[in-house]
């Protein structure tokens, strides 16, 4: 575990929206040249990495990107109207902290609050009104800026990168509360795998890689896989909710998402290996707005047999939470697997 921590603390701290990932990339592939591998770099964005092994080929794969903003156009009053990356609600983003990362290089930072913030001074539908990114939630910016003008001089334009603040906190009891959660939080989990394979503590009993990818969250992250892979395996976040199996202490194994069941031949695999190995797991079917990796490699044409586990998280997509023990849980599985 302190492995996994020491990792998602530092991808946590490093912006990643979809599309802007030259940062993350840096820290994984870094981190993968010291523990004795040779990454490669996709050129869309992304790390592979040959852990060793031979025959029945797996490649595990974790996302890096995480949902965000951008910048759509600068209003008259010197506030940005900005657009989702990915599946980043409105209500999900009202005074959520941000950095707006301008083309020239600077970093800005604001907030994202209702055109008329002020409760003393709203009318009952202003209150009531659903927030849309469009009308009435507009990112403020902590800078002396009250015109288009004003805000186009400090670089600012219609493109720029938009990242939230996570907010990450570590509770006594185990509890993990953060955004983006989903899926750095599986990230941390395979470079804490890498290093034991790397150290000689995990024998692999087949050929395994690594994949990050970094456009998970628009749909295309899974497209590029290792050449010869059998079995593909996302490890991706379970999702905690009414109607839903999935709990923030153990490990989801998915078997079926919006788009597809998952291989009923590796999900009956993983479930013996949990079985096997006394890990604490859940089965669930992620419904109605699921989608991962696996099923992009699926569409990409990949013959492979595709499967989903992870940490089971909540309130996904905003301020996420889940538990040291669902971490341990989706680390022992997938080295179970190895």
């Amino acid at each position: 575990m302190k492995e996994i921590l020491e990792h998602l603390r530092a991808l946590i701290a490093i912006d990643s929206p979809t599309g802007f990932f030259h940062r993350t990339d840096d820290y994984i592939a870094e981190v993968l040249q010291g523990f004795g591998f040779e990454p490669t770099r996709q050129n869309k964005g992304g790390v592979a990495v040959e852990l060793g092994g031979s025959g029945n080929p797996l490649c595990i794969a974790a996302h890096a990107d995480t949902i965000g903003l951008m910048v759509r156009r600068i209003n008259a009053d010197g506030t940005l109207t900005v657009a989702a990356l990915g599946g980043l609600h409105p209500f999900y983003c009202l005074d959520a902290n941000v950095r707006v990362y301008a083309r020239g290089g600077k970093t800005y930072t604001g907030v994202m609050r209702r055109a008329n913030p002020s409760v003393h001074l709203m009318s009952d539908e202003e209150r009531d009104a659903k927030l849309d990114y469009e009308k009435n939630l507009f990112l403020f910016l902590d800078e002396i800026t009250e015109s288009e003008a004003e805000t186009q001089a400090l670089g600012i334009c219609c493109g720029d990168c938009v990242a939230v603040e996570p907010n990450y906190i570590e509770t006594p009891s185990g509890f993990i509360k953060s955004r983006f959660l989903d899926d750095k939080a599986s990230c941390a989990i395979l470079l804490a795998l890498a290093k034991k394979v790397g150290a000689g503590e995990v024998k692999l009993r087949r050929r395994v890689s690594l994949l990050f990818t970094e456009y998970e969250e628009i749909g295309h992250g899974g497209a590029c896989i290792p050449e010869g892979t059998r079995d593909f395996l996302a490890v991706d976040i379970g999702c905690v909710g009414k109607n839903h199996y999935s709990h923030e202490r153990k490990v989801t194994i998915g078997v079926k998402d919006a788009s597809f069941p998952y291989h009923t031949d590796f999900v009956n695999e993983m479930v013996e290996k949990a079985v096997e190995n006394g890990i604490a797991y859940a089965l669930d079917m992620m419904l109605p707005r699921y989608g991962s990796d696996a099923d992009v490699a699926l569409r990409a044409g990949h013959d492979v047999r595709h499967g989903l586990v992870g940490p089971g998280v909540l309130e996904t997509h905003g301020y996420e939470r889940t538990h040291v023990e669902s971490l341990q849980a989706t680390y022992r599985l997938i080295e179970s697997l190895v």
